[in-house]
């Protein structure tokens, strides 16, 4: 005679997926630290990072204030005092690479944030959603993609988040140490850089929402935050990690050149794009205010790069050792 069997609910709180997804970014956290390039790569944005911050905090690390002006010492190649020289207005060059570079990060970083919370909220209300607000979604995301990326940001940055803006473009800081200019250029660079990552996002969910774990998952009664919070959200994240490693230079670059243009980061704060741009007129009597910038610039975009493609391989389950 055959017992009859009662399904029992299944426990959640000792889901075996949570753990099982821990060591797997254990493992890729061991496969990145084993990338020598892509792991000296990140010591050196760390390094760079709290090195501009404590530049802030710390006078002796700034050596002169980056906003005051001092007509005796115009112009000043490189010596014992001014570390990397002084500007056309007597400012010391070494500061203001750090202040630029604090200020640069922080667009890129800010930028970056903005895209992470649109691209996945429209990638996953496109794969999720039917297939009305699928098609209205990645229509809209086609329609942003057609745009060429800097007149985009360009005509964004003056017609929507200009400086006569009563709110994004005035010159007063909104935030202690974030002025509203930079907030505007980091509204104007992450409306036209979502649109990778709602691809990515909406590309992968598509793909892993048909897996078996997905629809066991829902089989046993687990419900659609659960399933998505639990399964698809976590196989998502390292697409969407190494693409916002991607993202961060070309936000730093997009706002080079729209400080490099007079768009970017009005006086008297500045960035790199602001230093190379302020340079560039005096390029053959002071070559050097162009210089240290580009050559942050270049450190900063390459360490990225490096970092985006030891993420992507350690990430990557194909490459698992």
């Amino acid at each position: 005679m055959a017992t009859e069997t009662t399904l029992q609910p299944f426990d959640f709180a000792r889901d075996p997926f949570a753990t099982k997804q821990r060591g797997l970014w254990e493992m890729a956290f061991q496969r990145l630290i084993r990338n020598r390039l892509a792991f000296v790569s990140a010591i050196i944005l760390i390094f760079i990072t709290v090195l501009a911050i404590s530049a802030q905090l710390v006078p002796f690390i700034e050596r002169h204030d980056a906003t005051v002006q001092q007509y005796a010492v115009v112009n000043e190649g490189p010596s014992s005092e001014y570390w990397l020289g002084t500007d056309i207005l007597g400012r010391d060059m070494w500061a203001r690479l750090l202040y630029g570079t604090l200020f640069s990060l922080k667009i890129g970083l800010g930028t970056q944030l903005i895209v992470l919370l649109v691209g996945i909220t429209i990638g996953m209300g496109a794969a999720l959603g039917g297939k009305l607000s699928d098609t209205i979604l990645m229509w809209f995301t086609d329609l942003a993609y057609a745009f060429p990326d800097l007149l985009a940001i360009i005509l964004l940055r003056q017609v929507l988040f200009g400086r006569d803006w009563p709110i994004i473009g005035t010159g007063d800081p909104q935030i202690p140490g974030f002025p509203s200019a930079i907030l505007g250029t980091i509204l104007a660079i992450s409306l036209v850089s979502w649109v990778t990552i709602a691809r990515l996002v909406r590309g992968q969910m598509l793909s892993i929402k048909e897996q078996d774990y997905v629809l066991a998952a829902r089989s046993i009664g687990a419900s659609p935050w659960r399933v998505v919070r639990a399964h698809m959200l976590p196989n998502t994240l390292s697409t969407v990690i190494v693409s916002v490693t991607f993202g961060i230079p070309l936000a730093i670059f997009a706002e080079g050149a729209l400080g490099f243009i007079g768009l970017g980061v009005p006086s008297p704060y500045t960035s790199l794009g602001a230093l190379m741009g302020d340079g560039y007129a005096y390029l053959f009597v002071n070559n050097w205010l162009v210089v240290w910038p580009a050559i942050m610039v270049a450190i900063l975009m390459l360490c990225f790069t490096f970092l985006g493609d030891g993420l992507r391989d350690a990430l990557d389950p194909r490459t698992r050792k």
